[in-house]
């Protein structure tokens, strides 16, 4: 017994000099911690209270933006589909080789799409330059750049590539909202394996942008993580392709301005008089002070 208490000793003598002398391992206080409980049968919002920034706009009217997670589908609208703008560049592969291939688990599976897709020549022939407009629906998918719908498969086909845009939903151009709408903007790829396959997973997140007026805009930010692999096919050969891998998160993010209240303005306007008749307050306290002090130092003087 002697033992076992004398172990125990020192474990909290251990735990006690981590606690209050290692700022690395000590404890976060209780009210740093916060649970939610996401009932899912109806929308939930759970609102970022501290994530509220104040801006004026031209004519100098003070209103805030409030940024609010809840767990919903905004766009009821849309009729399950997302609009996708993807501008990507293979300057190693021939145009009539390049296609885009759809497939997702509500069993869709379209090869060689061309609708809205238009394809430009690159390096006098030797590139091609895709660019498409489709939609998807709101299940995960995925769709890629290949050469699967081809004619005639080439032998050694370079998938090198630069994506210029993919974004998903209505174009959102806010002034201060900064999100990953197209995050995969700018990625090269021309220095990897041509013969690898490229895989971006992405997980998009529906976004609501809600102005002054009420009127409500819907776009899709995303994250992405990318892997680059070669893959055989059962014939042994390699067939690359570049695929984007997508689910949707069940976290709506919402943008929300609203004007500042009228009680807010009033309270400024009389902190700032306020302000200024206490500083006033001084000033006259020590240029009175000053001019008392001088003047007994005058009569010092004349006596």
């Amino acid at each position: 017994m002697t033992r076992a208490l004398s172990q125990r000793e020192k474990h909290e003598e251990r735990r006690s000099a981590l606690h209050h002398t290692d700022p690395k391992y000590s404890l976060a206080p209780a009210h740093c911690w916060t649970f939610f409980h996401v009932h899912m049968d109806e929308p939930q919002r759970l609102e970022l209270a501290p994530v509220r920034k104040s801006n004026q706009d031209a004519a100098g009217s003070s209103w805030k933006r409030v940024n609010e997670l809840y767990v919903d589908d905004p766009d009821k609208d849309s009729g399950g589909k997302i609009e996708v703008n993807l501008n990507i560049s293979l300057p190693n592969l021939h145009c009539e080789l390049v296609g885009l291939d759809i497939q997702d688990e509500m069993g869709r599976h379209e090869v060689g799409h061309i609708d809205n897709s238009m394809k430009i020549p690159l390096n006098n022939g030797d590139g091609c330059r895709f660019e498409g407009h489709f939609s998807i629906n709101k299940v995960p998918g995925n769709f890629h750049v290949s050469t699967h719908s081809a004619t005639a498969q080439p032998q050694n086909p370079d998938m090198t590539h630069v994506i210029h845009k993919l974004s998903f939903g209505d174009k959102l151009q806010v002034h201060n909202v900064h999100g990953a709408f197209n995050a995969l903007e700018g990625a090269d790829k021309l220095s990897s394996n041509p013969l690898a396959s490229h895989d971006y997973i992405l997980k998009i997140v529906p976004t609501v942008y809600e102005d002054m007026s009420g009127k409500q805009r819907y776009s899709y930010q995303y994250t992405v993580a990318n892997k680059e692999y070669v893959a055989y096919s059962h014939t042994g050969r390699i067939i690359p392709a570049i695929w984007f891998r997508y689910d949707l998160s069940p976290i709506t993010v919402k943008y929300t301005e609203r004007r500042q209240p009228l009680y807010r303005f009033i309270t400024s306007i009389c902190a700032i008089i306020g302000g200024t008749f206490t500083v006033a307050g001084i000033l006259d306290s020590c240029i009175f002070t000053a001019s008392e002090a001088w003047k007994k130092i005058q009569l010092g003087k004349m006596q």
